[in-house]
């Protein structure tokens, strides 16, 4: 990214490397409208640059903007050549209403250049777009025929790949085999990716406690936690001070004759005060305010291996081509 936005002049370079920044945190705030604040601005400033078009795009599909992400992931693949945005350009297709547009991206040639990765992913969409089209079963059978979802073993995709195919299930009637995946998907999903714990509880009707081993420990190790805790509040509130700056610059920069206009005087002491409020104490109500303040504001916020289950769909390889797949009413994938 840093080679990327070299081409920029030095200041700008670095007012949009820190939006940039201050987008990524925002997702992992999971915050995608602020996210996509800062990206529009990115892109306001370096709109012939890849990386910022690919950020500005995935964004944009994070916060449910699925034209404005489209429109920036077909900029970024013309700047990159990466065919790696197909699957989300796909799905938003999907999002856009247009399910056949998205099948035609599963088929198009640049899809056989994806990686092992992305194929499935695309094979995932592609699941999706066939229950947008009420195809319930061919939405089965397109994940049946992925190896991996018969693969034990924890990989990147697994916990995606096994809920998605649980979803088709639930989804086809195959309520039983798809409790069971749902399973399977919440023993791969330790970073809760999916909603597979919350699926599973719907159809069994159990409760799922999310238990902290830390809370286990003595009450004597309370205070270690409200000290990481007040340092973690201290952390974020020099972050988000450092986005609204940044967003502030960006403003001023964007609107030049509003920049050129003199500041209202915010000097605390007549000029002639300057050299004795040097040395003097802070009187109240003026500066040492100002540290109370950042005071409070730091003060306080803190494998398993299951076997592949093959349900009996019967006439399921031969339902696709039925005319009553067709009636029946499009579906969202999530």
């Amino acid at each position: 990214m840093r080679e990327e936005l070299r081409s920029l002049p030095g200041d700008l370079s670095d007012l949009v490397g820190r939006h940039l920044v201050a987008a990524e945190r925002a997702l992992e705030e999971d915050d995608p409208d602020k996210a996509h604040e800062h990206t529009k601005v990115a892109r306001r400033f370096a709109a012939r640059i890849g990386v910022v078009r690919e950020a500005a795009g995935i964004v944009a599909y994070r916060a449910g903007h699925f034209s404005e992400a489209l429109s920036d992931l077909r900029a970024a693949r013309r700047m990159t050549g990466s065919d790696a945005y197909l699957p989300v350009m796909a799905d938003c297709e999907r999002g856009l209403g247009r399910p056949e547009r998205a099948i035609d991206l599963v088929r198009s040639p640049e899809a056989e250049r994806l990686d092992r990765a992305g194929r499935i992913e695309l094979t995932i969409v592609e699941s999706g777009a066939r229950r947008d089209l009420g195809q319930q079963d061919a939405a089965v059978i397109t994940l049946q025929r992925l190896p991996e979802l018969r693969d034990p073993q924890p990989k990147p995709w697994s916990a995606r790949l096994a809920f998605a195919y649980a979803d088709a299930l639930a989804d086809a009637g195959h309520q039983e085999a798809a409790t069971d995946w749902f399973a399977r998907a919440m023993a791969f999903d330790e970073d809760g990716e999916t909603d597979a714990a919350e699926r599973y509880a719907e159809l069994t009707g159990a409760v799922i406690e999310d238990v902290e081993e830390d809370f286990e420990e003595d009450l004597d190790s309370e205070d270690d936690f409200d000290d990481a805790g007040a340092a973690d509040a201290g952390k974020l509130a020099e972050e988000e001070e450092e986005d609204d700056e940044a967003l502030a610059e960006a403003d001023d920069l964007l609107e030049p004759e509003a920049a050129e206009q003199p500041a209202e005087p915010v000097e605390p002491a007549e000029p002639k005060d300057a050299v004795a409020a040097e040395t003097a104490e802070p009187e109240a109500g003026e500066p040492a305010d100002g540290g109370e303040e950042e005071k409070l504001a730091e003060a306080g916020t803190p494998g398993i291996t299951p076997a592949f289950i093959e349900p009996n769909f019967g006439d399921v390889l031969e339902v696709e081509t039925d005319e009553s797949a067709q009636d029946r009413p499009k579906k969202n994938d999530e």
